[in-house]
């Protein structure tokens, strides 16, 4: 089978921009994958983002507008990576012109525009997805598996965090990501928050209710032009939330973390999940382990499982090599570009807008709750 080349633009040449285009002339490492993909196009008011897309071999359309790429019919698919504030504009825009898109997290600056975003989705003709890379480790996805299989029992406990130390440096100058204006009130949830609530949520792990503790650490930072300017954004999250008896299970406490400030942690994920039968952890810090819970015999057991470099879709590297970051990008791009040819089958898929729909609804009820000092229900 001749793989079906897709042309892909990207508005918003920063770094995840970059990752695209990089993993893109990577993509001979997947295996039988239905399309090539190649960047053809980049939109970004910056002159000097656009300029590092002139090294991209398959990239001739460079704009300051991303008008020009909802509108190119050339393009098939859009990678929309940009400030939470232009969220909604843009991806109702792409979903009323029927564009088919990767979205960045976390679908609009709050709640109401999530849900304004949805519905244009939802109305359209468009094949969208969220950009939630990290589960994607070979480490999570067997994670995910066993959480789904049944085998931890009455559920006890869930754990799901992102931690990382970009915003340790006070001397760090600001940037869209620190100021409420254009990354939301959410703060960190907005930021990272997709990441803890991929994996739960498609287990079916949606929260009734929430208690929130939000830290501002570093509330001035200086700014590029000069001078100290508000950091007005929340650094840390920590959300307990309560989900509900259902008639597959009964009713157990979840928490959230996500930390743009975790002394010790450069770009950490994690998720647990504790039952009375069984239990299961893993890691992006020790990446090529995963740890399973188990009653054996009398004893309580802890067993170390090496999962391999085993992806969600086939790669000519062998299972004995380590995997990485670059790597669960790789897989996020291949699970979306499989799904929108129906071609996913049974393999893990990319966040949907609901998805993130359902994350805005946990992180408005947070927002209630830092301010009330109760846990608050979804709305």
């Amino acid at each position: 089978m001749t793989p079906r080349p897709v042309r892909i633009g990207v508005v918003g040449g920063g770094l995840m921009g970059r990752e695209l285009a990089a993993l893109c002339g990577r993509w001979l490492h997947l295996v039988d994958h239905p399309v090539r993909p190649e960047v053809v196009a980049v939109a970004d008011p910056n002159p000097a983002a656009r300029e590092w897309f002139e090294s991209v071999a398959t990239c001739t359309t460079f704009a300051n507008d991303w008008r020009a790429l909802v509108d190119d019919d050339s393009i098939d698919v859009l990678y929309l990576a940009v400030p939470h504030n232009i969220h909604e504009e843009l991806y109702i825009a792409a979903a009323e012109a029927g564009r088919d898109f990767l979205g960045e997290k976390p679908f609009g600056i709050d709640l109401a525009a999530a849900e304004r975003i949805v519905a244009a989705i939802d109305s359209s003709r468009s094949f969208v997805r969220v950009s939630s890379e990290m589960p994607f480790f070979p480490g999570a996805l067997r994670a995910f598996d066993y959480a789904a299989s049944g085998a931890l029992g009455d559920i006890i406990d869930v754990r799901s965090q992102f931690a990382h130390s970009s915003d340790i440096d006070r001397g760090k100058i600001i940037n869209w990501k620190r100021r409420a204006e254009t990354c939301g009130e959410i703060g960190v949830m907005g930021d990272l928050g997709m990441h803890v609530a991929h994996v739960p949520l498609r287990l079916g792990y949606l929260p009734s209710s929430v208690y929130a503790l939000l830290d501002d650490i570093v509330t001035t930072r200086p700014s590029a032009s000069g001078g100290v300017v508000p950091c007005d954004t929340w650094d840390n999250a920590l959300l307990a939330n309560r989900v509900p008896a259902s008639s597959a299970s009964r009713g157990f406490t979840m928490l959230w973390e996500t930390r743009r400030i975790a002394p010790g942690n450069m770009n950490s994920w994690s998720f647990e999940a504790l039952g009375m039968d069984g239990g299961v952890r893993f890691s992006t810090r020790t990446p090529t382990t995963l740890d399973r819970f188990t009653r054996r015999d009398g004893e309580q057991v802890w067993e170390q499982v090496q999962p391999g470099n085993v992806s969600a879709w086939p790669m000519i590297s062998g299972g004995i090599f380590e995997f990485g970051f670059a790597d669960a990008l790789l897989q996020m791009w291949a699970s979306f570009l499989a799904e929108r040819e129906g071609d996913l089958g049974s393999r893990f898929g990319t966040a949907t807008p609901q998805e993130a729909l359902d994350s805005h609804r946990v992180f408005a009820a947070a927002l209630l709750s830092q301010a009330s000092g109760c846990a608050e229900p979804l709305a």
